[in-house]
């Protein structure tokens, strides 16, 4: 099945519709569950875009095909880690704001199609992630079911990088500016926010 690049960028770009993390899907966690753990990034858009940005960044800028996994994993690992530790009642410092730059930075990413060494790349995103973790953790500590949204957002996660990596490789060698304006819908979006929330 062949994407289109008008269509392919207007999915890339939707991000740019959507709300602050805080309060734009506030009924997300109302009653816990796989499922809605596995809704969340498709309907938290500050999430998807972030997720789908690990996965066409990684893409466009591997080396070698192996190369393109470790951002998404480092991401997958980290979001993980940031959503126990909110779970167990960590917090961290500026969590909005780190989620709102990380979405500007994705976004430089793809725009520019840096190319960054994978330990490099992985250490940049998974530290975004732990913040987009600690996020979830703290919204489900003390509801039932935490751990089974849990394991749903982590597998959303999976899905959308391997959407991301898949979009990305097919546009490494064509319609080079989808790419470019996702990117920069992605990073004016993350700008948005960060606007917002600091």
């Amino acid at each position: 099945m062949r994407i289109r690049p008008a269509l392919l960028t207007v999915l890339l770009a939707a991000p740019w519709a959507a709300l602050a993390h805080v309060g734009a899907d506030g009924s997300a966690h109302a009653h816990v569950g796989f499922s809605d753990g596995l809704a969340h990034p498709f309907t938290g858009l500050d999430h998807l875009a972030a997720m789908l940005a690990v996965g066409v960044w990684s893409a466009l800028t591997a080396r070698q095909p192996r190369d393109m996994a470790a951002a998404p994993l480092a991401f997958a690992a980290m979001l993980l880690a940031g959503a126990l530790a909110g779970l167990a009642g960590v917090a961290l410092p500026a969590v909005e704001p780190m989620i709102a730059a990380s979405l500007l930075v994705l976004g430089l990413l793809v725009l520019a199609r840096l190319r960054l060494p994978a330990p490099v790349a992985a250490v940049l995103v998974g530290a975004f992630a732990a913040f987009h973790g600690v996020a979830h953790g703290v919204e489900l500590a003390g509801e039932t079911g935490g751990a089974a949204a849990l394991a749903g957002m982590v597998l959303a996660t999976a899905v959308l990088h391997g959407a991301g990596l898949a979009l990305g490789w097919a546009l490494r060698t064509r319609y080079s500016w989808g790419p470019r304006i996702a990117g920069a819908a992605v990073a004016v979006f993350g700008a948005a926010m960060l606007a917002q929330v600091v």
